[in-house]
């Protein structure tokens, strides 16, 4: 074949189209269209119902002052996870689908269901103490976290090909738990400034309002992320684990996640329980190094994926998809930047656009062929990949001039690759098209 192949090599039928061309069309109710208006107009809801009930807990000078002290760490974590989501960024829509659904849905939910139980449990039990107490070491943990993981399902069920592994997961875990956090902060906050203007207390150290802020937003703006990130790795192994091998494993893996996660809110939240010192022994003994492993455990998968990146684009070089030196360009996260700076400056945003998108198709590709070379794949994966690499083909123009000077300004003499061309699964050969 040519070095790079004539395309597109078939006009008769769009991609994916049946041969009789005959289209199913979905349901009324079955409409991404329909679906995004009604999933909108439920977060819309939900956060006109959680705005009025927060500000009548807290009255609308602590709901101010809960909210500009709330919103301080939210930068900060949102900015976190789309860094740690940097090789294959998921799209915006998801980011903030994820962060509304906590921040609305998901504190809705927790807030009717934790007020009604403990209500429950305190008329039943006739001890108002032992309800509490009850109420934040089992149920809030419960109601919380299962809140929360109705976010990562929905993403998983209804934005499949966004959710291809564990950094994903973790990701959209991570922004759904901020945004809950972000809520339940206005509401603790808010309250211990009422509590303040009640007792006389003035701004200060020693405030009710700023030893909240020290313990939920400097100690541990994490706390949230951390414990529903476990539900997110959960459904991220159910994400690569082959839709024809392990069904149950594909469903047990998401829901021990979860239990996992309800676990470890239960026991943070009975810490205060343990002692006068039994909050912070639970947080330095516990909190910090689970934390510090779980970030080691985002870091390292995202490097593997650049790593797989590297190792697999080798074979469309072989076969005329990319230029030689692209494997190695989008394998590294600073050439893939100075490609995109490269491209905004000679081609404006326009090539911005076409080399952002060509780096995230091409990771995905490399995904998608590192989990069919591992039998992971999906019956769609012919299809799948065809499909990127149409997106790569179309955006070539402005990638590769990118990326061949990205990969020159990293390594002035870039790996070519020169070797056999490199064979797939079984039922792959890259020389098909």
């Amino acid at each position: 074949m040519a070095p790079y192949p004539t395309y597109p090599p078939h006009q008769d039928h769009a991609l994916g189209t049946p041969p009789s061309g005959a289209v199913p069309h979905p349901r009324w109710w079955e409409r991404k269209g329909v679906r995004a208006a009604a999933l909108a107009a439920l977060l819309a809801l939900s956060g006109a119902v959680i705005l009025a009930l927060v500000r009548e807990q807290t009255g609308t000078e602590g709901f101010l002052v809960g909210l500009g002290l709330a919103v301080l760490p939210v930068p900060l974590l949102i900015s976190a996870f789309r860094w740690l989501d940097r090789v294959r960024p998921g799209p915006w829509r998801n980011t903030v689908f994820a962060f509304a659904w906590g921040a609305c849905a998901a504190a809705l939910i927790a807030i009717v269901a934790n007020s009604f139980a403990t209500r429950w449990i305190a008329t039943a039990t006739a001890d108002p103490t032992s309800a509490d107490t009850l109420g934040a070491t089992v149920i809030a943990p419960v109601v919380e976290e299962s809140a929360k993981a109705a976010a990562v399902l929905l993403v998983f069920l209804f934005r499949r090909r966004d959710f291809a592994g564990v950094v994903d997961g973790i990701v959209i875990a991570g922004v759904t738990a901020t945004g809950f956090a972000f809520t339940e902060n206005i509401l603790y906050l808010g309250n211990a400034f009422g509590t303040d203007q009640i007792s006389g207390t003035g701004p200060g150290l020693s405030s009710v309002t700023a030893a909240t802020f020290f313990v939920r937003v400097v100690m541990s703006p994490f706390a949230h992320p951390l414990f529903t990130v476990l539900t997110g790795i959960g459904f991220g192994i159910a994400a690569v684990t082959a839709p024809d091998r392990g069904q149950v494993r594909r469903v047990l893996l998401p829901l021990a996640g979860l239990l996992t996660a309800m676990g470890m809110h239960a026991f943070w939240n009975g810490s205060s329980n343990f002692g006068e010192y039994g909050f912070f022994a639970v947080y330095a003994t516990f909190m910090v190094p689970v934390f510090g492993l779980l970030t080691w455990l985002a870091v390292f998968l995202r490097q593997r994926e650049l790593r797989a990146v590297r190792e697999e684009l080798p074979a469309y070089v072989a076969a005329g998809w990319l230029a030689p030196p692209e494997p190695f360009a989008l394998g590294s996260l600073k050439a893939r930047r100075l490609a995109r700076e490269y491209a905004a400056h000679f081609g404006g945003k326009e090539a911005l656009t076409a080399v952002t998108e060509y780096e995230e198709y091409a990771t995905s590709l490399a995904l998608l062929r590192r989990r069919g070379a591992r039998g992971r794949a999906g019956a769609d994966f012919v299809v799948r990949e065809r499909e990127l690499l149409d997106a790569l083909w179309r955006r070539q123009g402005y990638a590769r001039a990118a990326l061949a000077y990205a990969a020159r300004a990293v390594v002035p003499v870039w790996p070519v690759y020169a070797g056999p061309p490199v064979q797939g699964p079984p039922y792959y050969n890259p020389y098909r098209y």
